[in-house]
């Protein structure tokens, strides 16, 4: 099984992965961007795309990639990822579905205020790159085809890991973690996908 975790930048896809993959027994978490900055540090600067999802070869190894997990572990892929270009979400998600992988999506949605708001509560200076991806992102979002849509606005990390895991009909295990080492993971996870 495969459930792809996507949002607009701020949603908390990478959190919410996360928290799904510390609490689940046997999975696996999947960075689709990491293929996007393989191809990014190995093609010439004067042929580069802006966006590494324009590049066919990023949509074919992530599908690769994804269908490969899928019959070798085992286990539940947790893949997070910001993708709103409908031909670009069918040419991964909906050819790993007509191959008869199970993969469940789920859009985390937000306002606009309040992604702003937490992407300056990880650091992100007004204007970023990320902000300026919130409308785009949230108009392709809103699209049938990236169901299911959970609204975030009033919930936290680990209630949107639970709807995500109750939807997928999988159990979590219970959260005994205080509040200091919630925290202390929350920061972790964000410390470890900076991107430089």
């Amino acid at each position: 099984m495969i459930i792809w975790v996507n949002g607009a930048f701020g949603a908390g896809k990478t959190q919410t992965a996360h928290e799904l993959h510390r609490r689940t027994a046997n999975s696996f978490v999947y960075d689709p961007e990491n293929a996007g900055y393989f191809i990014r540090k190995n093609v010439p600067a004067s042929v580069q795309r802006g966006d590494f999802q324009d590049y066919p070869m990023w949509r074919e190894i992530n599908y690769a990639m994804l269908k490969h997990l899928d019959e070798t572990y085992d286990g539940i892929v947790i893949a997070p990822m910001t993708i709103v270009n409908p031909t670009y979400f069918d040419e991964i998600v909906g050819r790993l579905r007509r191959d008869g992988v199970v993969i469940h999506h789920f859009a985390l949605c937000a306002s606009e205020e309040t992604l702003r708001n937490r992407l300056r509560g990880r650091g992100e200076r007004k204007h970023s790159w990320a902000e300026q991806q919130i409308e785009r992102c949230m108009a392709g979002l809103s699209n049938e085809v990236f169901r299911h849509h959970l609204d975030t606005d009033q919930s936290s990390v680990p209630q949107n890991a639970e709807r995500i895991a109750s939807m997928s009909n999988i159990s979590l295990s219970p959260d005994h973690r205080g509040k200091l080492k919630k925290a202390y993971d929350r920061v972790l996870t964000q410390v470890k996908h900076i991107r430089f």
